[in-house]
């Protein structure tokens, strides 16, 4: 049974459904500088993830266990995801944009300035079933050249903004954060969760008909001293929370965090793939790790 000492903490008993499998992380890769951004490609049975200083996309084939270059230079990209069509997006802090890579590999600009000034450094995305995309804009990647290019601010704060799927309009979405980070749905689209880096905290919003947000309300707080990354939701409503130096979290939909899986780096970001959606990558420091899981990865956190 799984206890302290073990892979997993169980805080709560509604998290021992979630320790039935892998009893210990496995590392796929570990020669990253800081590795963030983890996105399963179902249909090719693989993983693209970043090294943002190393400025480059890698790629882990689960058939075979290579790992290669997939992009570089890759505009210093911090998070990816996909969208209906299978096209990765991807937040490119270095380039300040939004992109996504077409099937023959051209690039589209999705997103790269707000009333026409230059955005921060966009860190994160989702994109809902009708094609509406939200990201986070912290300014992480303008603050130093090492994640990106030292730069001043041109909109003077960090904000989430929506992406209109008809015109590809930006619009303000979320103010009012410290540093946005990890952004995602929750399972029914009805909500966008927001991790704020900065203030350790997870923000609850509601999404309305036209896709303006209201709330903002606080999910979850971490502890001192941590400071929550990207976001994921499983298949049964519980929030997984990378928590940098504290491994990674598991909040029940209530907001109580029922567990945590030690890592031995900090966590950076997680995802869920694999064929059956049941296995957990997660971006930590210099590796990237995986975890065969008893719980699934919800389909709308991809």
């Amino acid at each position: 049974m799984p206890g302290s000492d073990s892979l997993y903490e169980i805080l709560d008993d509604r998290f021992r459904p979630c320790t039935n499998g892998d009893s210990r992380l496995e590392v796929l890769y570990d020669d990253c500088r800081w590795a963030e951004g983890p996105v399963y490609l179902p249909a090719w049975r693989q993983l693209i993830w970043s090294d943002i200083p190393n400025d480059r996309l890698l790629r882990w084939d689960e058939t075979t266990g290579t790992v290669g270059v997939f992009r570089t230079p890759a505009g210093n990209i911090n998070g990816n995801t996909v969208d209906g069509r299978g096209r990765l997006l991807s937040c490119e802090q270095g380039n300040r944009r939004v992109t996504r890579t077409e099937p023959d590999g051209t690039m589209t600009v999705l997103a790269e300035r707000y009333q026409g000034k230059r955005l921060n450094s966009p860190n994160d995305s989702v994109v809902r079933s009708d094609g509406t995309i939200w990201f986070s804009d912290p300014d992480f990647g303008i603050l130093s050249d090492y994640e990106g290019h030292r730069a001043e601010s041109e909109i003077g704060a960090c904000h989430v903004y929506r992406i209109d799927p008809a015109t590809g309009d930006v619009s303000l979405a979320a103010d009012g954060l410290d540093g946005p980070n990890g952004v995602i749905l929750s399972p029914d689209e009805q909500r966008l969760y927001v991790s704020d880096s900065r203030a350790a905290r997870i923000h609850e919003y509601d999404i309305h008909a036209d896709g303006t947000l209201s709330g903002g309300k606080v999910f979850a707080e971490a502890r001192e001293g941590v400071h929550f990354d990207n976001i994921r939701f499983d298949d049964e409503g519980r929030l997984w929370a990378a928590a940098l130096a504290d491994g990674i979290h598991c909040y029940a939909p209530d907001g109580t965090l029922i567990g945590r899986i030690r890592v031995p780096e900090p966590v950076a970001n997680v995802t869920f793939g694999g064929p059956k959606g049941n296995r957990m990558f997660i971006a930590a420091t210099t590796s990237l790790y995986s975890l065969v899981m008893s719980v699934t990865g919800c389909v709308r956190g991809a």
